[in-house]
């Protein structure tokens, strides 16, 4: 008969309280509750590089943070989508797709939470690596744990850093490549169950533990052209 242990070996209890269910507390990624976690690192990403945001400005869906980060730095405002019928749309294109996309057009492309409908990931990055002038930025977002809907739109990929930084070295170099972490495993658990940023601390938000990425940022830069017309893309 095995040795019964003493209460003061054992596991300490969990509480589950609120979490000890088989839905999620919301549905709507936390947008019912108020800011969505991935949104809080998504902003803050946004808000430290708002500089890029300059000149001529590509968004997709919105324009929405060219407006809110750019200001009059923003010379112009395009906005792509892939389907028929948005008012605010200017470019109507399937990003991996179409290759009779404006050349070296933007100065700036916001790719915030696009690429995870993206099947073919190789063809939309050639696409924006098109589209961006030489010295021009892409600042990207993409999901690491995050809960699917699939039925408002197909969901083909989370993401972790690793995965992020080598797929954009396909077509940038990479000292021209940053890619970030963000999340931890409480902010996991809050996002899977639809919670707000504003139920967690900015303490709980900003610690940063990349074995539960929430959030995968990366700002990339195109390289200039040398003067004889090549593009510079040493170190890739």
């Amino acid at each position: 008969m095995p040795k019964r242990r003493k209460a003061s070996d054992r596991q300490r209890a969990v509480r589950f309280g609120n979490f000890r269910r088989l839905t999620p507390i919301s549905r709507s990624w936390g947008f019912d509750r108020g800011l969505p976690i991935d949104r809080y690192y998504l902003e803050h990403f946004l808000e430290r590089h708002a500089g890029d945001v300059r000149g001529h400005v590509l968004e997709f869906y919105s324009n929405s943070y060219t407006k809110l980060l750019g200001g009059e730095r923003v010379t112009r405002s395009d906005v792509l989508n892939v389907e028929q019928g948005n008012p605010k749309s200017t470019i109507v294109a399937d990003l991996s797709t179409a290759h009779d996309l404006p050349q070296e057009f933007s100065d700036c492309i916001l790719l915030c939470q696009v690429l995870q409908f993206v099947y073919d990931l190789r063809g939309a990055l050639a696409n924006l690596d098109r589209m961006l002038k030489p010295a021009g930025v892409i600042l990207a977002t993409m999901p690491g744990i995050i809960p699917i809907h699939p039925e408002e739109w197909p969901f083909y990929w989370s993401v972790t850093a690793a995965a992020a930084e080598r797929l954009f070295r396909e077509r940038f170099p990479a000292a021209a490549i940053e890619v970030e972490s963000h999340g931890n495993v409480l902010a996991a658990i809050a996002l899977l169950e639809g919670l707000a940023s504003s139920e967690l601390t900015s303490e709980e938000l900003d610690y940063n533990d990349p074995s539960y990425p929430v959030l995968i940022a990366v700002r990339a830069v195109k390289p200039e052209r040398s003067r004889d017309g090549e593009d510079l893309r040493a170190g890739n």
